[in-house]
């Protein structure tokens, strides 16, 4: 299968890296190439490996795509594009991850290096669980998520449509983030957090933004 990526920024190359490394454990999974918008400036760096523009992809053959941008507003935006344009979607998923037979992994999301996902957890599409997170039982990420590199999500935790929570965060169990909140970077939820809100701190209050 080979596996296009909307996206050559940094978390792009991070997805291109875990896709070289399903490769090498045996998948039948190919890194394509990028589509970046930056095409021009992007080329100096990453070569032929950038095939052109956003604009570009749908004439670009290729067997799945994957929208590799960290910006969950921006990500959604394209993903919901591609698939209303019949693209196909796939999961980026690193060999060193682990996640439990019963979890449910949807459609264009990545699975970083490092991470676990337990039993009864369901990640929505185009979300991102990053380096080194962790997911615990029957949690439920919602669709265009981040999940950064080192969060613990307790058991039982809801996580909301685009919401993102921010490096080495820990949600305590039981808690709802609510939709499009931000989770501040080494935050700890005690409370649910509602919709459109940004929580920093310990415990995590929220603030203005």
């Amino acid at each position: 299968m080979n596996v296009l990526l909307l996206g050559a920024g940094g978390h792009g190359q991070v997805v291109a890296d875990v896709i070289r490394a399903q490769a090498t454990a045996g998948e039948d999974v190919r890194f394509l190439g990028y589509c970046d918008d930056r095409a021009d400036t992007l080329r100096a760096s990453l070569g032929n490996e950038i095939l052109g523009t956003l604009a570009d992809s749908g004439t670009i053959q290729c067997d799945a795509l994957i929208v590799a941008i960290g910006d969950n507003l921006v990500r959604s935006r394209i993903f919901e594009h591609a698939t209303q344009s019949g693209a196909r979607m796939t999961v980026a998923k690193h060999p060193s991850a682990i996640v439990a037979r019963d979890a449910h992994v949807n459609h264009g999301s990545m699975i970083c290096a490092g991470v676990v996902i337990n039993t009864h957890a369901v990640i929505g599409a185009n979300s991102i669980i990053n380096t080194a997170a962790s997911v615990d039982h029957h949690c439920r990420v919602g669709n265009h998520v981040h999940v950064a590199p080192g969060v613990r999500l307790g058991g039982d935790v809801e996580i909301g449509e685009g919401a993102l929570i921010g490096i080495g965060a820990v949600v305590l169990p039981g808690k709802t983030i609510g939709a499009w909140a931000i989770v501040g970077a080494g935050a700890v939820v005690i409370d649910d957090v509602p919709p459109n809100t940004t929580v920093v701190g310990v415990p995590a209050r929220p603030i203005t933004r």
